[in-house]
């Protein structure tokens, strides 16, 4: 196989370059195993003689070669015009002796051209004004594994495509996003890259013009975050998507996973309804990969409200403990008040103090001070291992009546009201976030380890009525496990 060469000199070249070095351009090399996965996604015409392939972030060529490949093996196309970009100037020459390799080894007219420039900059004003110059090129197919790489807001990339950007920018969304002006009506985008954009403020803009000009017609998770890319250490959860550029909805999305990506031989899918997986409010994209999850997302569905109709929001803690630490105190002094972190929330309850450093608080600063009133607190951040992601205590007023003031520390969120909650409607939003439903329903939507604020309060919840009757039924069983509160769930929510 072609690829298997292409391989042998990407790992060659790997060996001589550190990490390091190739991390300053967001540089990972796709495996082979998921490069033939990618391919395997394209919807080929095995009658269409002529093809334009690009690959705007071609590093050694992997990709270009798995889908080459396969053009070849399966369809009768006669040519194929394939583009590369890159910028590494290190990498240039494997690359280009990679697809000359490619060019001596197919038997159709196959043409490569590698661009030596900036992807985004260099067909930024098209991109901007919606004009195609002569430089700029449509293709049927683009197949990409774009660099990973945070920006800043000023960062020349981020300017040249404001209409997608909003808060940090990471150039693998506008490589997706060039790449969708880069496509034919109806041309087909495969794309490796994080999970992140699928939901949160800052990828909103991104997901909306993703959304207006083109659909999802099959996401792949790797359940198991290593070996994704070959020879490397990366962990950040990565999706696979296939996009096609269309107005025209499909019925489901395909949504498959793999424990590990060695062979893909433990491949599980599931069609899903499209409605239940993208968003028509936020366009947030919910990754169910199993009946008992799509069985959630519909549940969730019915459900009309959020917290934010019913007057309720979640924030983020008030005090970022390192940048206030002269205000910090280990042990009550006169004037101080309670300092609420993580830490203090245990089964189900908000313990205070527990001898911990910096438990109080000194100061003025209104903006660093809440009503102690009640609250259900949450904890913004778990670690991966952690059977639940959303933990949880409650928080009432009576238990700490010495204090008018308290304040939380920015690693947990809390849940209050336009007016203050009652400790019936506190015990009601326990059961929902101590159910098992609703942990499942957060990590549906988001894979990674942090609680998002933003996204909590987009979350469907049953009207308030159900709440206070969560909350009374939980006080008088004064069980408050998780599968009791998923008993109640089944019963009040069902």
């Amino acid at each position: 196989m072609l690829i298997d060469h292409i391989i042998e000199q990407t790992n060659n070249y790997i060996l001589n370059f550190p990490k390091e070095t190739r991390k300053r351009y967001g540089q990972f090399f796709t495996s082979k195993e998921t490069a033939i996965f990618m391919c395997s996604l394209f919807t080929l015409d095995e009658n269409k003689q002529q093809l334009k392939v690009l690959d705007p972030g071609a590093g050694s060529g992997i990709l270009s070669c798995a889908f080459v490949e396969r053009i070849v093996r399966e369809t009768r196309v006669q040519s194929i015009e394939l583009i590369c970009y890159e910028t590494d100037e290190a990498i240039l020459q494997l690359l280009h002796d990679n697809l000359q390799y490619i060019k001596d080894n197919v038997a159709i007219d196959f043409s490569y051209e590698i661009i030596h420039e900036n992807y985004i900059l260099s067909q930024a004003d098209s991109f901007n004004n919606g004009i195609f110059s002569e430089a700029t090129k449509k293709y049927d197919f683009i197949i990409a594994n774009p660099p990973y790489k945070k920006i800043n807001k000023q960062a020349a990339e981020a300017i040249a495509m404001q209409k997608v950007c909003h808060g940090a920018p990471n150039l693998y969304f506008l490589f997706a996003s060039m790449s969708l002006f880069n496509l034919h009506k109806a041309g087909e985008m495969v794309y490796i890259m994080p999970r992140s954009w699928t939901s949160g403020a800052y990828f909103q803009k991104f997901r909306e013009f993703l959304f207006n000009n083109m659909v999802i017609e099959h996401v792949h998770l790797f359940e198991s975050r290593d070996k994704v890319f070959d020879k490397e250490s990366v962990l950040q959860e990565t999706l696979i998507v296939k996009f096609k550029k269309t107005t025209v909805r499909p019925e489901k999305i395909i949504i498959s996973s793999t424990q590990s990506n060695q062979d893909f031989g433990d491949l599980h899918t599931v069609p899903v309804p499209y409605d239940l997986v993208v968003s028509g409010t936020n366009n947030y994209v919910f990754l169910a990969t199993d009946s008992k999850k799509i069985g959630i997302l519909r549940r969730f569905a019915k459900w009309k409200n959020t917290l934010l109709d019913l007057g309720l929001r979640m924030k983020t803690g008030l005090i970022v403990d390192f940048r206030t630490r002269d205000a910090l105190r280990d042990s009550y002094e006169e004037g101080a008040v309670p300092l609420f972190y993580a830490n203090h929330i245990k089964d189900g309850y908000v313990e205070f103090p527990i001898t911990k450093s910096g438990e109080y608080v000194l100061t003025e600063r209104k903006a660093l001070l809440q009503k102690n009133q009640n609250y259900l607190f949450v904890k913004r951040f778990t670690s991966k291992e952690e059977k639940r992601r959303l933990q949880c205590g409650m928080y009432f007023a009576k238990d700490f009546p010495q204090y008018d003031l308290i304040s939380t520390q920015n690693k947990i969120n809390f849940i209050d009201g336009v007016t203050a909650l009652s400790e019936c409607i506190i015990r009601g939003l326990y059961v929902l976030f101590n159910s098992t439903m609703y942990d499942t329903y957060y990590r549906i939507l988001n894979g990674s380890t942090q609680v998002n604020s933003t996204e909590i309060n987009c979350m469907p919840v049953p009207d308030i009525e159900v709440i206070k009757v969560l909350g009374q039924k939980l006080q008088e069983t004064s069980d408050i496990s998780s599968e009791n509160c998923d008993r109640l769930m089944e019963e009040y929510c069902g």
